[in-house]
């Protein structure tokens, strides 16, 4: 667990946004990986998810003088935008502060890759909230899940659980993930990415 300072309160507010899938069903699917790791940053951080706000489940902590705002869309993933965005205007979160974490089947399963800015690649959620802020010039975390095996079809294999050695693996890639956002928040998007975007299952490529 990562302890906390008590470092006085700073204007820095920044909106950490995991995609994924409200409901038990889908709790545990390669979907959701968003969800997995704001609740990973929420356990290192010592805070729960205690409240529904702007359609989303959300917690706060304070970290080295930032405020931190964890969020879990609730309104499903196609619809994500709609508690993103409300979250950005609410909070008057700077785009430079957001970060959405979201899973990305055109990166080998393991693989972390932060950007500044990009298109959705297709991806519903990410394509609700460009929509949503009119822009696509926000911060975003993937992770890689891979794509499926043989002609299986993309769309139900991301609702499926990870399994075998990917689910062995899948602390270890969350921590690296953690280690990403709180890099980001108390260093910068560009060492955040030139130190885990060479990342895979955890580990330097």
């Amino acid at each position: 667990m990562i302890k906390m300072d008590t470092a006085p309160e700073t204007s820095s507010t920044y909106l950490i946004a995991g995609l994924g899938n409200p409901g038990r069903e889908y709790r545990d699917s390669r979907h959701n990986i968003g969800f997995m790791l704001v609740n990973r940053l929420a356990e290192r951080l010592d805070v729960t998810f205690s409240r529904l706000e702007s359609k989303a489940l959300v917690t706060k902590a304070k970290y080295q003088g930032r405020s931190i705002i964890l969020a879990k869309p609730q309104t499903y993933m196609n619809l994500s935008g709609q508690a993103v965005g409300s979250l950005v205007k609410f909070y008057k979160i700077p785009l430079e502060n957001l970060m959405v974490v979201y899973d990305d089947v055109d990166l080998p399963f393991g693989k972390i890759r932060i950007r500044p800015t990009g298109g959705s690649a297709g991806h519903k959620g990410v394509a609700s909230i460009i929509d949503q802020l009119g822009t696509q010039d926000f911060p975003r975390l993937r992770f890689g899940i891979g794509r499926p095996p043989g002609s299986k079809g993309a769309s139900s294999y991301v609702l499926r659980d990870f399994s075998g050695d990917d689910a062995d693996f899948l602390p270890h890639i969350l921590d690296s993930g953690a280690g990403a956002v709180i890099t980001f928040i108390t260093e910068d998007l560009t060492t955040a990415m030139n130190r885990f975007n060479s990342k895979i299952n955890g580990e330097v490529e």
